[in-house]
């Protein structure tokens, strides 16, 4: 089985083909960019790859392009995603765009290893503990109140409908509407309605 892990993190990526290495998989390939990675696969020839892992946060990957990408040149590879921050919504707009799997970084190695030859198959690998996360997972470091009035803001609700629905003074959903546009980089609540939107699907 013949493998190419693209991350332009050097320890990232010799720990990853170490952990490999250990659970027995020897052709191993690694690259620090995508355009070295499209370079190896344009030209195996013959010795084409099995397994093809991308960094979701490398610098030229520029979201989901990258994988297209390198899904137009893989041939029979099957190809799929390795992150430490990607979001269990990136992970499955990734499969629904033809990756095999979104592997996080925090896999235990022999798990790690398992999922790569359950790629290699043809099968597709995302983590259900991960994917569990979603509803849960924190939005611009957000407190419980501070979603409450976004999920408000999404609903299109005033300050003073928000502030009879969660039983607070209507100054302190306010207070709260300001700091959550400056925690999600918002400049107006429409804008941080849109992002909480995009967010909280």
């Amino acid at each position: 089985m013949r493998l190419l892990i693209a991350d332009d993190h050097d320890l990232v990526r010799d720990t990853l083909i170490a952990f490999l290495r250990n659970e027995g998989f020897q052709d191993i390939v690694g690259v620090d960019c995508i355009t070295a990675a499209l370079q190896k696969i344009t030209t195996a020839q013959d010795d084409t790859f099995d397994v093809i892992l991308l960094d979701y946060d490398m610098p030229g990957m520029n979201g989901l392009a990258g994988l297209f990408e390198v899904q137009a040149v893989a041939g029979p590879a099957h190809v799929a995603l390795i992150s430490g921050t990607a979001t269990p919504n990136i992970a499955r707009q990734a499969l629904d765009a033809g990756a095999k799997g979104y592997l996080p970084k925090t896999l235990p190695a022999k798990s790690f290893g398992m999922a790569v030859k359950l790629i290699a198959s043809g099968q597709s690998f995302i983590p259900y503990e991960f994917m569990s996360k979603e509803e849960s997972a924190p939005v611009g470091n957000l407190t419980k109140r501070e979603l409450d009035v976004l999920r408000g803001l999404c609903a299109g609700k005033s300050n003073k409908a928000m502030a009879n629905d969660l039983d607070l003074a209507e100054v302190t959903v306010k207070l709260h509407v300001k700091t959550l546009c400056r925690k999600l980089g918002a400049v107006n609540r429409t804008q941080a309605a849109l992002i909480g939107k995009d967010k909280l699907g």
